[in-house]
């Protein structure tokens, strides 16, 4: 007998989960990537708590939007609620919107992915009765390469310039950044928009410089620079006229990119390279510069190479100098002072190396070479620094020794006694270790487990009684909803429509926890008569419900962000009083 209640149960709950229906519904599969999609999130039943998708890869241009129907046709009754919002692709490919959620009678239910495809941008027909002047003839965004054949580490400039005629700007968006692939690259700030006029496809153009680069190319050969694409908002122009004469104007938005750049990079020529040539390519003055060239005992010398003029300074390496054994060098400072304006890099950079010398006398730092090549003439250069003599006046001195059968002496340097053993002999003590077992760690280890015990039975029965108690958990997460959407509505405070939205959820979820009813007995007569029941201020009453029914009013009616204000504060007021007076 019980297997067959069972099933009857399984059979009505089946049937039941069939006459709900939530769905995502789009406009159309296949899209260009200038065109809007509408999706309607279509319910059959009075869901709560609607949560939409990430709608990851598009830009939401409008909505949420909600319309409810109801009618009843030869006594049956049937309901519709709809979501609709207005999405823009960002990128090409096939995209998924994802799944939507609602809530109703404690169960949770989703929609199915939908899958869209987009491709290129296509044209648009135009009204010719609407608009008299296209954005498509009259918005260009270009990108202006200073040398379209360089030598590597040879500095070219891209500035980015939106060129616009007959029609109004009013924002922008980036689409695609793009990526200098194989290339150094330093961005230039535009602290201030300025428009300008020029000459662009052989007319009259205002523009804007938008962004500025500095760029030097890492490798030869063909090297692309990726586009960069921008939304843009503009005002065009129509035929129509107001009242009083003056010129309508549609707002549209229009898709731009300056479409990918192909530098060919040539390789610096290997006829005439130096050995030690290091990357340098531009116009330097090197120098080698010590801090002191005579010595005391204990003392040390700074010598500093560096190199300075214009070109990919921060690209290279400076040449190392060669120290004889009796000088001790360490590993060197490096210092950069450059500039990167819009011409390339600008200034000097430079290595600090600290010398200490070991034993008295004179010992020479030979000349060191640095190779750059010199993009005017096209030709390698080297510039050698001279000599530099340091004289060590005392310290240890190394001991000559005459070789046998020779007239010549030479300098033997024998070890001296600056660094002696402190202590040859130890004294360590073996350190007695105690056994892990039998140890006071190893009892309370083997104790605790039976000490919980009782705690995690005691747990497991207060989490059954609490599972149990099915109104008392619905209350709480009532509860815990009116508070996530009426702070979620403060978040959007300066946004009307989503601020509305979460308002009315907030209140219909402090409702069910404070009467213990569903959505579907929330009429305006059954609120005012229980709440009136329970000893609620008849005044707190109205305000709770005037305010309830003008959020779905509010979020198409204009309002200021004041009055949004005031209607949180309004809000909050009444449902702390309510809290207040049904606790």
């Amino acid at each position: 007998m019980k297997r067959y209640l069972v099933f009857i149960l399984l059979s009505f709950q089946a049937l039941w989960a069939q006459q709900v229906q939530f769905e995502a519904r789009v406009s159309k599969s296949t899209l260009g990537l200038n065109e809007k999609l509408q999706v309607d999130f279509f319910m059959n039943i009075d869901g709560d708590n609607f949560n939409e998708p990430s709608f990851e890869g598009f830009r939401v241009i409008g909505g949420p939007m909600q319309q409810v129907s109801q009618s009843w046709v030869n006594g049956k009754s049937s309901f519709e609620k709809i979501y609709t919002y207005y999405l823009m692709p960002n990128q090409k490919g096939s995209l998924v919107i994802r799944q939507a959620t609602i809530e109703y009678n404690g169960r949770v239910y989703k929609t199915s992915p939908v899958r869209v495809n987009v491709t290129n941008a296509i044209q648009q027909p135009r009204d010719p009765n609407d608009i008299s002047v296209s954005a498509d003839n009259n918005l260009y965004l270009v990108a202006d390469v200073s040398k379209t054949s360089p030598y590597i580490n040879e500095p070219i400039t891209l500035v980015y310039k939106l060129y616009f005629n007959n029609i109004g700007i009013t924002n922008s968006t980036e689409v695609n950044k793009p990526k200098y692939n194989d290339f150094w690259s330093q961005n230039i700030d535009v602290k201030q928009f300025v428009v300008e006029e020029g000459m662009f496809k052989g007319q009259n153009f205002r523009y804007i410089v938008l962004k500025k680069v500095v760029l030097y190319p890492q490798k030869s050969g063909k090297l692309t620079i990726e586009p960069l694409s921008l939304d843009i908002d503009v005002k065009l122009p129509t035929n129509r006229r107001n009242i009083f004469g003056e010129m309508l104007l549609k707002d549209d938005r229009k898709r731009v990119s300056t479409g990918t750049k192909t530098i060919a990079v040539r390789a610096l020529p290997e006829a005439g390279k130096p050995v030690g040539f290091s990357g340098a390519v531009g116009s330097f003055d090197f120098r080698v510069t010590p801090s002191k060239t005579v010595l005391k005992s204990g003392e040390s010398l700074d010598l500093v190479v560096s190199a300075a003029g214009k070109g990919n300074l921060k690209l290279f390496t400076l040449p190392k100098p060669v120290v004889p054994n009796a000088l001790e060098m360490y590993d060197p400072v490096h210092n950069e002072q450059v500039n990167t304006p819009l011409s390339g890099m600008a200034g000097k950079i430079s290595d600090s190396y600290t010398i200490i010398p070991q034993y008295k006398g004179e010992y020479a730092i030979k000349p060191i070479e640095f190779s750059y090549f010199d993009l005017n003439s096209g030709r390698y250069k080297t510039i050698t620094s001279k000599e530099i003599i340091v004289k060590v006046l005392d310290g240890p001195t190394p001991v000559a020794t005459v070789a046998s059968n020779a007239d010549t002496t030479k300098n033997k340097v024998v070890a001296n006694e600056q660094f002696q053993y402190i202590k040859l002999d130890t004294d360590l003590e073996p350190i007695q270790a105690n056994d892990f077992f039998g140890s006071k760690l190893f009892y309370s280890l083997l104790l605790i487990p039976f000490g919980l015990l009782p705690i995690i039975v005691l747990a497991k029965k207060k989490k059954e009684t609490i599972d149990g108690d099915v109104v008392g958990n619905r209350i709480k997460r009532n509860n815990r909803l009116a508070k996530k959407y009426l702070s979620e509505a403060k978040k959007h405070i300066n946004n009307k429509e989503p601020f509305y939205v979460a308002l009315e959820k907030a209140m219909h979820n402090f409702l069910k926890a404070k009467l213990h009813i569903e959505t579907s007995e929330m009429s305006k007569d059954n609120i005012r008569e229980i709440l009136l029941s329970k000893n609620a201020n008849p005044e707190a009453v109205n305000e709770f419900i005037v305010l309830t029914e003008n959020c779905e009013i509010a979020r198409y009616a204009p309002s200021s962000s004041a009055s949004i204000q005031k209607d949180y504060e309004k809000a909050v007021s009444i449902i702390s009083d309510l809290e207040k007076q049904l606790s």
